[in-house]
């Protein structure tokens, strides 16, 4: 893999301090900057950071959700001159190895999603997955085998605003859907997933649910009064 200067690896974590070491020395292995945003973790995360000075680091002083995770990620790699973002997830069940695979697809109005095969996945997760692909597939037209992977490749500069993003797991859906109706390339690719057994999932499936349940309702009337007359206009 052919390693460039304007990509950066992003990993949210909290409370993830089981598989961080692994999940961060590998994806240093790739070559690619590493960028680790502690979002107020409150287990051994401190430390292990700590002992990997060639990671740069930025921690929330308490807890605010991925979204924030996400943003203040992206805000600072803007500021750091970097044009794209791959995001990974801290609890092992991304490979960082598989980062060639979203970099082939790189461009600058292309988001490129790693999509997860479904099998072995929990019930609720799959669920909601599902579910989620359900109403993008109806906000935006498009299909998408998983809307839910944090395993993705972001163009900085093509990106919907930052401050449409909701603070919690539901704003990953929330740039998909932005990102289409402003037209951009959604482009899937299969990435490898595992989930150890020290794995820590923040998902909860009835809280999260009610979440993106709230969200579809206004990203439905979104749709209606914009997204679905700009693609139509586009078209």
């Amino acid at each position: 893999m052919s390693v460039t200067a304007d990509t950066l690896i992003l990993i949210p974590t909290y409370n993830n301090a089981g598989t961080l070491g692994d999940v961060v020395h590998r994806a240093l292995a790739t070559g690619l900057p590493v960028m680790v945003v502690d979002d107020g973790s409150t287990d051994g995360t401190a430390a292990i950071l700590g002992e990997l000075p060639e990671v740069r680091v930025l921690r929330l002083a308490q807890n605010r959700g991925k979204g924030m995770a996400l943003k203040t990620g992206f805000m600072q790699a803007k500021e750091w001159g970097y044009d794209y973002v791959i995001t990974l997830d801290a609890d092992g069940q991304h490979f960082p190895e598989d980062v060639h695979k979203l970099l082939e697809h790189k461009a600058s109005r292309t988001l490129v999603v790693g999509s997860r095969a479904q099998r072995g996945n929990s019930g609720g997760s799959s669920f909601a997955n599902n579910f989620s692909n359900f109403w993008f597939r109806l906000f935006t037209w498009k299909n998408l085998p998983d809307t839910q992977t944090g395993y993705r490749l972001y163009p900085l500069k093509s990106l919907p605003g930052l401050w449409l993003l909701t603070a919690r797991y539901e704003a990953e859906l929330a740039l998909l859907v932005f990102s289409a109706w402003k037209g951009l390339t959604l482009t899937p690719v299969p990435v490898q997933v595992s989930y150890p057994e020290n794995r820590v999932s923040h998902f909860r499936p009835t809280r999260d649910f009610l979440r993106i349940s709230v969200l579809n309702c206004v990203l439905l009337v979104a749709a209606l009064l914009y997204g679905w007359p700009r693609m139509l206009i586009g078209k």
